[in-house]
């Protein structure tokens, strides 16, 4: 994580989330807990195999969420081709 590539990369990313308007700040109830996140580093590479670019992506981490305290059903509708 030396190269300086990575650092530009992360905030390039932390920028696109600003610019996007990501995030709202809440007050977190006293009964809940907050989802963290992490950084997910990838390089791009082109067609001739040169790097590209370098990439990073802040990634929730869902998987420490507990079904029915954190969250609960989801839906997500699905067009059907009948």
């Amino acid at each position: 994580m030396t190269d300086p590539n990575w650092r530009k990369a992360m905030v390039e990313e932390m920028a696109a989330l600003h610019t996007n308007n990501t995030w709202d700040i809440v007050s977190l109830p006293p009964d809940k807990t907050t989802v963290g996140c992490q950084w997910v580093y990838t390089v791009k590479v082109g067609p001739d195999g040169q790097i590209d670019r370098f990439k990073a992506c802040l990634v929730a981490k869902g998987y420490t969420q507990i079904f029915g305290l954190d969250y609960g059903d989801t839906f997500s509708p699905v067009a059907k081709i009948s």
